[in-house]
C-alpha cells in the first residue's frame, strides 16, 4: 500500500512576457504553473500541475491548498479501486463546487491533483503514462470514466466497444511510433509579438528543421494579420500546413468577415476564432468554412473548454472539426479519457493543445494513448510543439524532423528540476528578486 502524506504546492513564474514568447491577441503574461508534489509513505513523489499566466497562480495555488484534504491520507489503491468516487470528491466538494461547477480556477486546481496522482500510479507502475494507459484492462479504463452528464453522447458501452476495438493493430500501429515518432506542428513561428523579420527567420528555420505544419496567432488589425500569414506561406511553400489561431478575440460576423480574407493563404484550421463558451457560434462559423473553404479550412478550439460537457455539446452542434484538448484546463486524465472517447465516437480528431509550461510534456502521453487504443488513426492527428522550457523538467519532450519521440521515463513526465524550482519560485526564487 502507497499512501500519500502531504501536498506541496509551488507558486513557479517564468518570465516570458519580455521576449513576446507565447503573445497572442489577449494573452501578454508570464508563463507560469501551480506544481503539485504529492509525497508518500517511502514511494515516489507524484507531479502534477496546472499552467497559468502570471499572478493567477496565487488562485490556483490556494484553490489547490483547499482541495488537498480530499487527497492526503488516501492511498493510491484506495485511488485505484474507486477512481470516479475520488474524481468526485474533488469536484463535487460541497463547498467549493459553487465556484464552478467544474469550471475555472477550482476545476484547474483539481486537474493538478489529479494528474499528480496519475504521475504517481505510472511511477509506481514503472512505465510512462502513455504505456501504462494503452496497456490497462478496457473495464479498468472505463471504470475511470465519469459519465454523469454525457450518456446522452457516450455509453459506458460504447466505451468499451471503442476501447476494444483499439486492442486490434496496436502493436503495429506502437511500432510505427517507435519508427517514426508522433506528428507535430509548431507554433514557435508566429507569436503575434514577434516583428516580421523575426516570424520569417523563424519560419525558414523550423522548415529546414523538419516541420511540415506551422501555427501563427492573428486577431491583430487584419492587414497585419494577412501581411504575416504571407510571409510564413512564402518560406514553408504551397503543401506545408499552416494552422490560424484567434484565441476568442473575435465576434462571430468578425471572424467570419477576417477568414474570408485569409483563406488566401490555404490555412488549415482556424482555432478560437470566437468565445470559448459560444457553442452555437462555432457551428455558425464551421459552416462557413465549410462552405467558403470546400471543407479545406476547420474550426478547432478546446483549449479552454472548461469541461467534459462543453466538448460534448462542441461535438453534437458539428461545431469544431478538430478538437483539442488541455491537459490541465479540465479535471485531469479521468476527465480527458471522456472527451478523447467521446471524440472518436463522433469521428473528430485529437489534436492537443500545448505550449505554456509542461503542457508539452503532459499531452504527449494522451496523444499516444489516443493513438494506440481510441482513435487509432494519425489521420488528421497532431501535438501542438512549442520550443521553450523544456529544460526545466526531469523528463522533456524530444522531438526529430517535427515530431514528438516517445517519452520512456516512468510517470506523466511532470517532474520539475528542484533548481528550477527554486529559481523561479515566486516571489522569493532569484529570477524574481
Amino acid at each position: 500500500m502507497t499512501s500519500i502524506t502531504e501536498v506541496t504546492v509551488h507558486d513557479v513564474r517564468f518570465p516570458t512576457a519580455a521576449s513576446g514568447d507565447g503573445s497572442d491577441a489577449i494573452n501578454r503574461g508570464d508563463y507560469s504553473a501551480t506544481y503539485v508534489e504529492l509525497s508518500t509513505d517511502g514511494g515516489p513523489t507524484g507531479a502534477g500541475f496546472t499552467f497559468t499566466n502570471g499572478r493567477g497562480n496565487e488562485i490556483t495555488c490556494a484553490a489547490v491548498r483547499a482541495l488537498r484534504h480530499h487527497v492526503v491520507g488516501r492511498t493510491v489503491e484506495e485511488i485505484t479501486a474507486e477512481p470516479v468516487a475520488f474524481w468526485r470528491s474533488l469536484v463535487a466538494d460541497v463547498q467549493l463546487r459553487w465556484l464552478g461547477p467544474e469550471k475555472g480556477v477550482i476545476h484547474m486546481a483539481t486537474g493538478a491533483l489529479v494528474n499528480a496522482v496519475w504521475d504517481l500510479r505510472a511511477k509506481l507502475a514503472g512505465k510512462p503514462l502513455w504505456r501504462h494507459l494503452a496497456e490497462l484492462p478496457t473495464d479498468e479504463l472505463v471504470a475511470n470514466v465519469d459519465f454523469r452528464h454525457i450518456t446522452d453522447a457516450l455509453t459506458a458501452d460504447e466505451a468499451a466497444a471503442i476501447l476494444d476495438k483499439g486492442r486490434d493493430g496496436l502493436t503495429d500501429r506502437l511500432a510505427r511510433l517507435e519508427r517514426d515518432g508522433f506528428p507535430s506542428y509548431t507554433t514557435s513561428v508566429g507569436w503575434l509579438g514577434y516583428p516580421d523579420d523575426k516570424v520569417r527567420a523563424l519560419s525558414r528555420k523550423a522548415y529546414a528543421q523538419g516541420w511540415r505544419a506551422m501555427k501563427m496567432k492573428v486577431g491583430g488589425p487584419p492587414a497585419d494579420d494577412l501581411r504575416r500569414a504571407r510571409i510564413i506561406r512564402s518560406e514553408i511553400g504551397p503543401d506545408a500546413l499552416l494552422m490560424m489561431d484567434a484565441n476568442q478575440v473575435w465576434d462571430v460576423d468578425e471572424a467570419i468577415t477576417n477568414m474570408t480574407a485569409l483563406v488566401e493563404v490555404d490555412p488549415y484550421w482556424i482555432e478560437e476564432p470566437t468565445h470559448a463558451d459560444d457553442i452555437l457560434g462555432h457551428a455558425r462559423i464551421a459552416r462557413a468554412m465549410d462552405e467558403l473553404t470546400g471543407g479545406r479550412c476547420r474550426v478547432a478550439t478546446g483549449e479552454v473548454a472548461a469541461n467534459k460537457v462543453i466538448f460534448k455539446q462542441l461535438l453534437q452542434a458539428e461545431a469544431i472539426g478538430v478538437m483539442q484538448i488541455d491537459a490541465c484546463r479540465v479535471g485531469g486524465v479521468n476527465e480527458v479519457l471522456a472527451e478523447m472517447l467521446m471524440a472518436a465516437k463522433f469521428g473528430v480528431p485529437i489534436c492537443p493543445h500545448a505550449g505554456g509550461v509542461g503542457l508539452c510534456e503532459y499531452v504527449q502521453h494522451l496523444a499516444i494513448f489516443d493513438y494506440l487504443r481510441v482513435g487509432t488513426s494519425l489521420e488528421g492527428r497532431m501535438v501542438e510543439y512549442v520550443d521553450h522550457l523544456h529544460e526545466h523538467f526531469v523528463d522533456p519532450v524530444r522531438t526529430r524532423d517535427g515530431r514528438y519521440l516517445l517519452s520512456t521515463a516512468p510517470g506523466y513526465s511532470a517532474t520539475m528540476h528542484p533548481e528550477s524550482i527554486a529559481t523561479f519560485r515566486f516571489p522569493d526564487g532569484p529570477a524574481w528578486r
